[in-house]
Protein backbone atom coordinates (compact mmCIF):
# COMPACT_ATOMS: atom_id res chain seq x y z
CA UNK A 1 0.00 0.00 0.00
CA UNK A 2 1.03 3.58 -1.06
CA UNK A 3 2.98 5.11 2.09
CA UNK A 4 0.55 8.31 1.22
CA UNK A 5 -2.63 6.52 1.28
CA UNK A 6 -1.77 4.71 4.58
CA UNK A 7 -1.40 8.42 6.33
CA UNK A 8 -4.71 9.26 4.54
CA UNK A 9 -6.08 6.16 6.40
CA UNK A 10 -4.62 6.42 9.95
CA UNK A 11 -5.49 10.13 9.57
CA UNK A 12 -9.40 9.32 9.23
CA UNK A 13 -9.18 6.13 11.20
CA UNK A 14 -7.99 8.40 14.70
CA UNK A 15 -9.86 11.41 13.93
CA UNK A 16 -12.52 11.34 16.38
CA UNK A 17 -9.68 11.07 18.95
CA UNK A 18 -7.88 13.93 17.45
CA UNK A 19 -10.85 15.60 17.69
CA UNK A 20 -11.40 15.41 20.92
CA UNK A 21 -11.19 13.19 23.73
CA UNK A 22 -14.85 13.25 24.09
CA UNK A 23 -16.06 11.65 20.49
CA UNK A 24 -19.75 11.87 20.34
CA UNK A 25 -21.39 9.54 17.81
CA UNK A 26 -22.02 11.69 15.05
CA UNK A 27 -18.05 11.89 15.24
CA UNK A 28 -17.85 7.75 15.00
CA UNK A 29 -19.96 7.18 12.91
CA UNK A 30 -19.34 9.44 10.73
CA UNK A 31 -15.95 7.84 11.04
CA UNK A 32 -17.37 4.74 10.19
CA UNK A 33 -18.94 5.84 7.30
CA UNK A 34 -15.64 7.20 5.61
CA UNK A 35 -13.90 3.87 6.62
CA UNK A 36 -16.26 2.02 4.95
CA UNK A 37 -15.49 3.57 1.39
CA UNK A 38 -12.30 4.21 2.03
CA UNK A 39 -11.12 0.68 2.93
CA UNK A 40 -12.54 -0.98 -0.33
CA UNK A 41 -11.60 2.41 -2.40
CA UNK A 42 -7.83 1.39 -1.74
CA UNK A 43 -7.76 -1.61 -2.50
CA UNK A 44 -9.15 -1.09 -6.18
CA UNK A 45 -7.18 1.95 -6.68
CA UNK A 46 -4.15 -0.39 -5.86
CA UNK A 47 -4.97 -2.50 -8.75
CA UNK A 48 -6.25 -0.01 -11.03
CA UNK A 49 -3.31 2.36 -10.14
CA UNK A 50 -0.10 0.47 -9.45
CA UNK A 51 -0.80 -2.99 -10.45
CA UNK A 52 -2.74 -2.17 -13.77
CA UNK A 53 -4.81 -5.66 -13.70
CA UNK A 54 -7.80 -6.27 -15.30
CA UNK A 55 -8.12 -9.47 -13.74
CA UNK A 56 -7.63 -8.22 -10.26
CA UNK A 57 -10.45 -5.26 -11.21
CA UNK A 58 -12.58 -8.17 -12.31
CA UNK A 59 -12.30 -10.49 -8.71
CA UNK A 60 -12.81 -6.95 -7.20
CA UNK A 61 -15.65 -6.72 -8.70
CA UNK A 62 -16.71 -9.81 -8.25
CA UNK A 63 -16.43 -9.84 -4.38
CA UNK A 64 -18.12 -6.13 -4.00
CA UNK A 65 -21.14 -7.23 -5.91
CA UNK A 66 -21.03 -10.30 -4.54
CA UNK A 67 -21.32 -9.08 -0.73
CA UNK A 68 -24.06 -6.27 -1.48
CA UNK A 69 -25.92 -8.64 -3.17
CA UNK A 70 -26.11 -11.49 -0.58
CA UNK A 71 -26.11 -8.74 2.37
CA UNK A 72 -29.15 -6.71 0.69
CA UNK A 73 -31.38 -10.29 0.74
CA UNK A 74 -30.34 -11.68 4.03
CA UNK A 75 -31.26 -8.49 5.06
CA UNK A 76 -35.65 -8.81 3.00
CA UNK A 77 -35.34 -12.46 4.06
CA UNK A 78 -34.18 -11.76 7.80
CA UNK A 79 -36.65 -8.43 8.24
CA UNK A 80 -34.54 -7.62 11.55
CA UNK A 81 -35.41 -4.50 13.23
CA UNK A 82 -32.60 -2.57 13.93
CA UNK A 83 -31.63 -1.45 17.52
CA UNK A 84 -32.65 2.56 17.16
CA UNK A 85 -36.36 1.04 15.39
CA UNK A 86 -35.63 3.02 12.53
CA UNK A 87 -36.20 0.23 9.87
CA UNK A 88 -35.92 -3.53 9.30
CA UNK A 89 -33.08 -3.93 7.96
CA UNK A 90 -30.31 -5.11 10.87
CA UNK A 91 -29.00 -8.21 9.71
CA UNK A 92 -26.20 -8.20 8.37
CA UNK A 93 -24.33 -4.48 8.49
CA UNK A 94 -23.57 -3.39 5.05
CA UNK A 95 -20.99 -0.75 6.24
CA UNK A 96 -19.22 -3.78 8.21
CA UNK A 97 -19.52 -6.54 5.02
CA UNK A 98 -18.58 -3.63 2.84
CA UNK A 99 -15.47 -2.92 5.03
CA UNK A 100 -14.13 -6.45 5.73
CA UNK A 101 -14.73 -7.15 2.01
CA UNK A 102 -11.71 -4.83 0.85
CA UNK A 103 -10.04 -5.99 4.22
CA UNK A 104 -10.54 -9.03 2.90
CA UNK A 105 -9.44 -8.50 -0.56
CA UNK A 106 -6.10 -6.62 0.70
CA UNK A 107 -5.39 -10.03 2.93
CA UNK A 108 -6.10 -12.60 -0.03
CA UNK A 109 -4.32 -10.35 -2.67
CA UNK A 110 -0.90 -9.29 -0.70
CA UNK A 111 -1.26 -10.66 2.37
CA UNK A 112 -1.76 -10.64 5.72
CA UNK A 113 1.24 -7.71 6.95
CA UNK A 114 -0.38 -5.26 4.15
CA UNK A 115 -4.11 -6.14 5.41
CA UNK A 116 -3.67 -5.43 9.78
CA UNK A 117 -4.29 -1.89 9.02
CA UNK A 118 -7.54 -2.10 6.86
CA UNK A 119 -8.73 -4.57 9.28
CA UNK A 120 -8.49 -2.30 12.22
CA UNK A 121 -10.41 0.20 10.14
CA UNK A 122 -12.94 -2.12 9.23
CA UNK A 123 -13.05 -3.67 12.78
CA UNK A 124 -13.85 0.28 13.85
CA UNK A 125 -16.69 0.51 11.04
CA UNK A 126 -18.08 -2.65 12.98
CA UNK A 127 -17.95 -0.88 16.32
CA UNK A 128 -19.63 2.37 14.37
CA UNK A 129 -22.47 0.28 13.92
CA UNK A 130 -22.88 -0.74 17.17
CA UNK A 131 -22.10 2.38 18.92
CA UNK A 132 -24.30 4.47 17.10
CA UNK A 133 -27.00 2.24 17.76
CA UNK A 134 -27.65 1.28 14.13
CA UNK A 135 -26.61 -2.20 14.41
CA UNK A 136 -26.55 -5.18 16.99
CA UNK A 137 -23.05 -7.27 17.61
CA UNK A 138 -24.17 -10.41 15.82
CA UNK A 139 -25.29 -7.99 13.00
CA UNK A 140 -21.70 -6.62 12.56
CA UNK A 141 -19.90 -10.06 12.94
CA UNK A 142 -22.14 -11.63 10.69
CA UNK A 143 -21.17 -8.49 8.29
CA UNK A 144 -17.62 -9.10 8.74
CA UNK A 145 -17.46 -13.14 7.72
CA UNK A 146 -19.43 -12.30 4.92
CA UNK A 147 -17.38 -9.67 3.29
CA UNK A 148 -14.28 -11.42 3.92
CA UNK A 149 -15.47 -15.17 2.74
CA UNK A 150 -16.75 -12.87 -0.54
CA UNK A 151 -13.36 -11.61 -0.68
CA UNK A 152 -11.73 -14.88 -0.34
CA UNK A 153 -13.54 -16.54 -2.84
CA UNK A 154 -12.97 -14.54 -5.64
CA UNK A 155 -9.70 -13.72 -5.13
CA UNK A 156 -6.58 -14.92 -6.39
CA UNK A 157 -2.93 -13.85 -4.71
CA UNK A 158 -1.05 -11.33 -6.31
CA UNK A 159 1.97 -13.29 -7.42
CA UNK A 160 4.37 -10.52 -8.02
CA UNK A 161 5.31 -6.83 -6.60
CA UNK A 162 6.32 -3.82 -8.13
CA UNK A 163 8.20 -1.42 -5.72
CA UNK A 164 10.13 1.73 -6.84
CA UNK A 165 11.48 3.72 -4.22
CA UNK A 166 13.23 6.97 -3.42
CA UNK A 167 16.85 7.13 -2.57
CA UNK A 168 19.25 10.02 -2.16
CA UNK A 169 19.76 11.11 -5.70
CA UNK A 170 18.14 8.18 -7.74
CA UNK A 171 15.79 5.61 -7.34
CA UNK A 172 15.53 2.00 -6.30
CA UNK A 173 13.77 -0.34 -8.60
CA UNK A 174 12.42 -3.61 -7.74
CA UNK A 175 10.70 -6.41 -8.84
CA UNK A 176 9.81 -10.22 -7.47
CA UNK A 177 7.41 -13.28 -8.17
CA UNK A 178 6.46 -15.68 -5.77
CA UNK A 179 6.92 -18.93 -8.19
CA UNK A 180 4.99 -21.16 -5.33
Amino acid sequence: MNKHLLLIFLGILFYPILISAKSNVNDVERTGDVLMILIPTIAFSNICFFEENKEGAKQFIKALASTEIITEALKIITHKRRPNGSDYKSFPSGHTSTAFMGAGFIHKRYGLKKSIIPYIGASFVAFSRVYANRHYVEDVFAGAILGVLNSFYFTNRNDYSISLLPKKNAFSFSLSYNFN
